[in-house]
């Protein structure tokens, strides 16, 4: 099915290093402009209906009638998304088929491009982070006196080797968040990558005149990596959605329809990022140690350590210098808006507003984190503790090398998790609030079982038991919160407070791990299984009440209503984005849908267009070189000379082609 719009030729993409979040990489096709015969005014009513509406009414949001998908009835809304999916389904299945015939395995170098290499930054930090519940064992073994009798450390130095990493976790989030809306994304991607590569060098060369000594810079410098990767989170989720695919003001058609799985596809790197680590760790292991049976050596358990963490150094200082040299576009859309709004530095004004229109969002995105975190913070870092508790085994014969396998198993069920939210996290009638309501509620289910009945579920008849519903707990813990809350604390924030939002949210969530990783370390494994899972409970309480619903919402649209919202003008937008469907139930209480009007809507875009034209020739006349580059909209020639005769400022404008400014870009480029 066609989307109405024109693509310019196959460009590379810009932006290759970035999470895809929620836009996903740029792969230099899908860059779309107005069509040549796109009416203005003065057109007939039959012309603006033939092509206009293919702008305003795309087939996989509108019927032919241009009823929204939302608001046809439930019956109705499943036979439409079901016939828009299996026809994208289609063409997708035959594109893939189209590319084994030419080449069978440029399938798994569209991947590579797409998933893996967006994905780098939190496949690196999924690796280092939670191999710290993997090497607790390890040193717990080879150093007893000081990670289990703290005869020889410090027992609350050994204590916040876990809960310090977190506060490094939160520090970046903050402050990387607010330097990334003032200073701009592309300068907070570059310096995360040289925290994360200089914390790396720290780790890998960690060293004491005694053994308390070595925990403690051991300590510290985690801590100091943890900031880099704290920083990660606002700068790949916000960098990547204004990327140049993105930064027009139509959409496309895979925007629309793959946005959330292309954010997961990438985030789910970070299970991959705890796949290998697991790996190497057991490879390390039974190349220096050569079993992985007890006693272990001091030197085994150096070398295994401290080559685990040199490895990740090398991709890293790769990363570095991939975004400083390849990723030159990455602040564009946040410049853009910017200037619009006349802002400099850091825009006050929207961050006051957001706080105005949008503060049941971030107590959605950030009390859903805050409840995920305990979960799946308190789960990896302390997994030694739940598997001990699933296989007794492990306990009893001190082999790490079973713990180790058993948590292969938990990765694997992990990344179906993974894998499922990414097929499904598009899916209108599932969509991303369902699916953390559903992960969220399982969670609850599989914790709370156990804590009132372990006991039983420690013995021998009900021990396999307890290992499913751990596992499916993974599972379902992938699948819904940990998946969702990273894509929607980008999706329901304008630009120009993105990342202060997406790491206000990421923020409450570490303080959420740091919950856990205090408390566990003060109960037993029965009682942490009385502690967590409430909070499932009350993160699905908070989803249904604050979050809303992006599964389907053009962005585009979002972004639209935030310019209304800030020329304070509420009550004039009347698009899709107050629709109740992507509206929270708390914003449907409050009223906040009562102006959706899709009639005078498709009014106003049309006047929205025409005054997007008129800004742009502003900015050309301003542009006595003719360099500047405003964005990737382009308005045909046809469009462009029509508005030239009819607008109140053609007197003021250099008359300028869409040709011309594409071929200044291409001398500029």
């Amino acid at each position: 099915m066609s989307d109405g719009l024109e693509h310019h030729k196959h460009h590379d993409p810009t932006n290759l290093g970035m999470v895809s979040s929620p836009h996903g990489p740029e792969t230099g096709d899908d860059h779309a402009h107005l069509p040549a015969d796109f009416p203005a005014a003065g057109s007939s009513e039959a012309e603006v209906a033939r092509i206009f509406d293919k702008i305003l009414f795309p087939d996989d949001l509108y019927t032919p009638e241009g009823v929204y998908w939302a608001d046809l009835p439930f019956g109705q809304q499943m036979k439409f998304n079901t016939a828009v999916d299996n026809a994208e389904a289609k063409q997708e299945l035959g594109t893939i088929w189209s590319m084994m015939k030419q080449d069978p395995l440029s399938p798994i170098s569209w991947y590579f491009k797409n998933a893996v290499l967006p994905g780098a930054g939190l496949g690196l930090e999924g690796y280092v982070l939670f191999s710290i519940g993997n090497l607790t064992p390890l040193f717990s073994a080879v150093w007893p006196q000081c990670w289990k009798t703290y005869k020889v450390c410090n027992k609350q130095w050994t204590y916040a080797v876990t809960y310090l990493e977190i506060v490094g976790i939160i520090i970046g989030q903050i402050l990387v968040g607010f330097i990334g809306d003032s200073i701009g994304r592309r300068w907070g991607l570059i310096q995360d990558a040289l925290i994360m590569f200089g914390g790396l060098l720290m780790l890998t060369a960690s060293w004491g005149v005694s053994l308390n000594g070595w925990v403690i810079c051991y300590t510290l410098s985690l801590m100091f990596y943890s900031i880099g990767v704290g920083g990660e989170y606002p700068m790949t989720a916000t960098a990547a959605m204004e990327n140049a695919t993105g930064s027009g003001k139509i959409s496309t058609r895979e925007d629309r329809l793959h946005r959330g799985r292309k954010v997961t596809m990438a985030f789910l790197m970070q299970g991959w990022g705890q796949f290998f680590n697991q790996a190497i760790l057991i490879i390390l292991l039974l190349i220096f140690h050569h079993s992985g049976k007890p006693p272990y050596s001091l030197v085994s358990a150096q070398w295994t350590f401290r080559i685990s963490f040199a490895i990740p150094a090398v991709g890293t200082l790769w990363l570095v210098y991939y975004r400083a040299y390849k990723m030159p576009l990455a602040s564009k859309q946040l410049n853009a808006a910017k200037k619009r709004a006349k802002v400099t530095g850091y825009d006050v004004q929207s961050l006051k507003l957001t706080f105005k229109y949008f503060t049941p969002r971030l107590i959605a995105t950030a009390g859903s984190w805050f409840a995920n975190d305990v979960f799946f913070y308190g789960n990896k870092l302390f997994q030694s503790t739940f598997i001990a508790a699933i296989d007794p085994s492990v306990a009893k014969t001190g082999n790490i090398m079973t713990s180790w396998l058993w948590n292969f198993v938990n990765i694997a069920v992990s990344l179906c998790g993974y894998y499922m939210a990414s097929f499904l996290i598009d899916n209108k009638l599932v969509g991303r609030k369902r699916m953390m309501q559903l992960g969220f509620l399982m969670d609850f289910i599989l914790f709370v079982v156990p804590a009132f009945h372990y006991n039983y579920y420690k013995s021998i008849k009900g021990v396999h038991a307890f290992q499913t519903m751990y596992f499916l707990s993974s599972f379902f813990n992938q699948f819904g919160p940990n998946a969702v809350t990273f894509l929607v604390a980008a999706e329901v924030f304008p630009t120009s407070i993105r990342a202060t939002a997406h790491g206000f949210s990421a923020a409450w969530g570490k303080l959420g791990a740091l919950l856990a990783t205090v408390v566990y370390n003060y109960i037993d494994t029965q009682k942490k299984f009385y502690f967590v899972p409430w909070f499932g409970l009350a993160g699905m309480l908070v989803t249904w009440l604050f979050l809303p619903d992006t599964t389907g919402l053009d962005l585009k649209e979002q972004e639209r209503r935030w310019t209304y919202l800030r020329q304070g003008r509420e009550s004039e937008y009347h698009g899709i984005a107050v629709h109740p469907r992507h509206l929270s139930v708390w914003e449907r209480m409050r009223g906040a849908g009562k102006y959706y009007d899709p009639k005078q809507d498709r009014i106003d875009q049309v006047k929205d267009l025409r005054n997007e034209w008129e800004y742009r020739q502003a900015e050309k006349s301003k542009d006595e070189a003719g360099l500047m580059d405003t964005d990737d909209l382009q308005f045909p020639d046809e469009v462009h000379n029509h508005f030239m005769r009819t607008s109140n400022i053609k007197g003021k404008l250099r008359d300028t082609s869409s040709d011309d400014i594409s071929n200044e870009k291409v001398a500029v480029n």
